[in-house]
């Protein structure tokens, strides 16, 4: 049939990046936070799913702000 459209491509969803494991671990620690502490994402968000992410994963989401520039949260993957 057609093209897959991908969800990150539009203007209004911010960027989802699926960390490494390690990568997770260490901002994690620098941030004094484990991972129950973050909040969840479903792994059927058409985003989470766009960046690939599984359950136990976790996402770094960029948001543009007009007041600081760029707005910078994480999320942890869940089943769903």
């Amino acid at each position: 049939m057609g093209r897959k459209f991908n969800v990150l491509n539009h203007q209004y969803v911010p960027q989802h990046i699926r960390l490494s494991r390690e990568e997770a671990r260490r901002i994690l620690g620098d941030l004094n936070i484990s991972l129950s502490e973050l909040p969840w994402i479903l792994s059927s968000d058409p985003a989470a799913r766009a960046a690939g992410a599984k359950p136990g994963d976790v996402l770094l989401i960029i948001r543009k702000s007009q007041t600081a520039g760029e707005s910078i949260a994480f999320r942890l993957v869940i089943p769903g």
